[in-house]
């Protein structure tokens, strides 16, 4: 057998929780430091939860956006089933996205339909297509008639209107089922409202041996192997671990609704593409994600560690969810109905790393692209972009899988 390993892992979101779910049963002992009182705290609790086949990055021709994220995508389903032992097919969205074409997109609408098709090619061909939230092995982008986007929305900011087969989770259940499950395995020991301040090897310039990991409070050691899989405060660990940042980067913290309703809603899961705008996400028909893109960005930082986040008092909250709401509703008339019979609304959000900056109505930005994420090693210490939610239990796989 495998002598067990005692590993770090840092951060508590889902790539960290994935990653030492999938160690601990492979028989290592894991730590998991998060400066969360409980996991999935943040933007993984926190978001709409799309699982990614590729449609959205249209303003990267090259395709190599959506060639990095359909293999995260397309397993993210059979991944995450392994991980909490629950199935996603009722927390899933029932209906295929819809992407509404702004009239002031950053990729106008036959551009968008000609990118739409190549990606609906791209997963049609991968042999995991089947193994999606639902099977897209016959993937196909279709444009919607007149009457179709008539029923949808009657602003003329929306020039064109494409349906593809993109679902998502809803992930505040996903969340709560990580919670148990990692609450459940024995080898893994949750350091809550712990922050982690540096790493070290334990033996200088050791970069192959093992490291210590220091908090607010003590330095922890020995651990045969650290993975850092935060995402806010990432680069600063690293730089303690010997891991100069590069390139370009963007912190941004991004708030938005999350709607119950008194009673059923019938509204399409949309998307206003392509740049600063915001969508919709009807889960169950009672459980709704609504964002406003410009309103809900907080907070956009390039430093390697990224400010406080600010706090909001009652009635900027109040002002901000009634905008979003708004915003979005001038141009899906449906929203109407989800504000006028909800239940609960809540406003949260959590950071997203990008690995790029700009802004999103400037084409040139190169936060329209999504391809450089992943892995980082040196030596028994491992560094992970996530990239994006739908793509971490793919990478957490392969972190263990480099472990092993």
């Amino acid at each position: 057998m495998t002598k067990a390993k005692r590993i770090a892992v840092l951060g508590s979101g889902i790539m960290g929780s994935s990653t030492a779910l999938f160690l601990a049963r492979r028989g290592h002992d894991v730590t998991l430091y998060d400066a969360s009182s409980t996991p999935f705290s943040g933007a993984s609790r926190w978001n709409e939860g799309k699982i990614h086949l590729g449609f959205i990055y249209s303003a990267d021709p090259s395709l190599k956006s959506a060639r990095e994220v359909i293999p995260g995508g397309l397993t993210f389903k059979p991944l995450v089933e392994e991980l909490t032992g629950y199935s996603l097919d009722t927390t899933t969205t029932g209906c295929d996205d819809i992407y509404l074409c702004h009239r002031d997109s950053v990729v106008n609408s036959d551009a968008l339909w000609d990118y739409s098709q190549r990606v609906a090619e791209m997963v049609r061909q991968h042999p995991d297509a089947g193994s999606y939230l639902v099977d897209v092995s016959d993937c196909r982008a279709e444009k919607l008639t007149k009457k179709e986007l008539a029923g949808i929305t009657n602003s003329s900011d929306i020039v064109a209107g494409f349906r593809v087969p993109e679902r998502s989770v809803a992930t505040t259940w996903v969340a709560d089922r990580f919670v148990d499950a990692l609450s459940s395995e024995p080898r893994i020991k949750q350091c809550m409202n712990t922050y982690v301040k540096a790493v070290s090897p334990l033996t200088k310039n050791d970069r192959n041996g093992q490291w210590h990991v220091e908090t607010e409070d003590h330095v922890s050691a020995p651990y045969d192997y650290v993975v850092n899989a935060l995402w806010e405060g990432r680069m600063a660990v690293d730089l303690t671990a010997g891991i100069a940042p590069t390139g370009t980067w963007s912190n941004r913290y991004r708030l938005s609704l999350f709607v119950r309703t008194t009673e059923p809603v019938e509204a399409a899961s949309a998307i206003i593409a392509t740049g600063p705008f915001g969508d919709i996400k009807n889960y169950n028909s009672r459980d709704f994600y609504l964002s406003w893109y410009p309103k809900g960005l907080r907070l956009d930082s390039s430093e390697v560690s990224p400010p406080a986040i600010p706090t909001l008092d009652a009635t900027t909250e109040q002002e901000l969810s009634a905008s979003i709401m708004h915003t979005l509703g001038q141009l899906i008339p449906g929203v109407a109905q989800i504000r006028e019979s909800i239940e609960r609304m809540d406003l949260k959000g959590g950071w997203v790393f990008a690995a790029g900056k700009g802004q999103l109505s400037d084409p040139k930005s190169t936060l329209h692209r999504r391809s450089d994420f992943g892995i980082k090693r040196s030596g028994s210490y491992i560094s992970v972009d996530t990239g994006k939610y739908s793509t971490a239990p793919w990478l957490a796989q392969k972190v263990a899988d480099m472990i092993i």
